[in-house]
């Protein structure tokens, strides 16, 4: 057998089948079958039929939307002033922003929930809001790193470009450096607006009681209803790929000037 470069995919391409596709076809496999193994659509339309799952995925969308948003008007400055800062540390500032990411996640969690129980009181009185501060404090440095990165290596002449034409320096960043960083506006919204669809963790240590589409799913799955827990989890694929296939195409136009033009 002749080695080629393509011979080092093979296990990788191993892993995939066996940790990847064949887990998608038993979810498959649940999701369009009932407790006697017999095909059924009953799943299907229970999700858009039930209140309670309905419910649950509109408020794990407006949770996601929340934190993204948060997440993306604290990052963006943040971002800004690390890439056009003239220290000769920035990589050491960006790290500082970078390093809550090293420690274990419920430890954090739980640092969060100490400082906040210590002002709040009580918990239960603002879950919503908790919520998307433990959402924001978990996935802030995934929305700092994709800006940073990207407007760190936009082209400085196209800003002398515009002074020259005229523009001052907030019409600048309106017309060339925001259209300019919308590939990292876009990696980042992706990397933060999908898994808070589904980090139900951050919502249990912060003891919060609503359920989001994750929780939900593990409750399914929990209480043995693997039909029902499958089809949620596969609904949400499909809405979590048509995202990416959205964001994805937009990303390719953005990283082509498309916005700039």
């Amino acid at each position: 057998m002749k080695f080629t470069r393509k011979t080092l995919g093979i296990p990788y391409g191993i892993f995939l089948l066996l940790f990847v596709v064949a887990p998608l076809f038993v979810i498959l496999y649940y999701a369009f079958t009932n407790g006697s193994g017999q095909f059924t659509l009953k799943n299907l339309t229970g999700f858009f039929t039930d209140p309670n799952t309905l419910g649950t995925l509109l408020y794990s969308f407006c949770l996601a939307f929340a934190t993204t948003v948060v997440c993306l008007f604290i990052s963006y400055p943040v971002a800004y002033l690390l890439a056009n800062s003239s220290l000769k540390n920035k990589s050491v500032l960006v790290m500082i922003f970078v390093m809550p990411m090293w420690i274990n996640f419920t430890l954090r969690i739980t640092a969060l929930k100490e400082i906040l129980t210590l002002i709040e009181g009580n918990l239960a009185f603002h879950p919503f809001i908790n919520s998307i501060i433990g959402m924001t404090y978990d996935f802030l440095p995934f929305m700092i790193l994709p800006l940073y990165t990207t407007i760190s290596k936009l082209d400085k002449n196209l800003l002398e470009a515009a002074a020259d034409l005229g523009a001052d320096g907030f019409r600048a960043f309106l017309r060339v450096t925001l259209p300019l960083s919308m590939p990292g506006i876009v990696s980042g919204v992706s990397m933060v607006f999908l898994p808070a669809m589904t980090n139900y963790v951050v919502l249990d240590m912060l003891y919060n009681s609503t359920y989001i589409m994750g929780s939900l799913i593990g409750s399914y799955f929990s209480a043995y209803d693997w039909h029902n827990g499958s089809m949620i989890a596969l609904v949400l694929l499909v809405i979590i790929c048509l995202f990416t296939l959205l964001t994805g195409s937009s990303e390719e136009e953005n990283a082509r000037g498309g916005v700039l033009l």
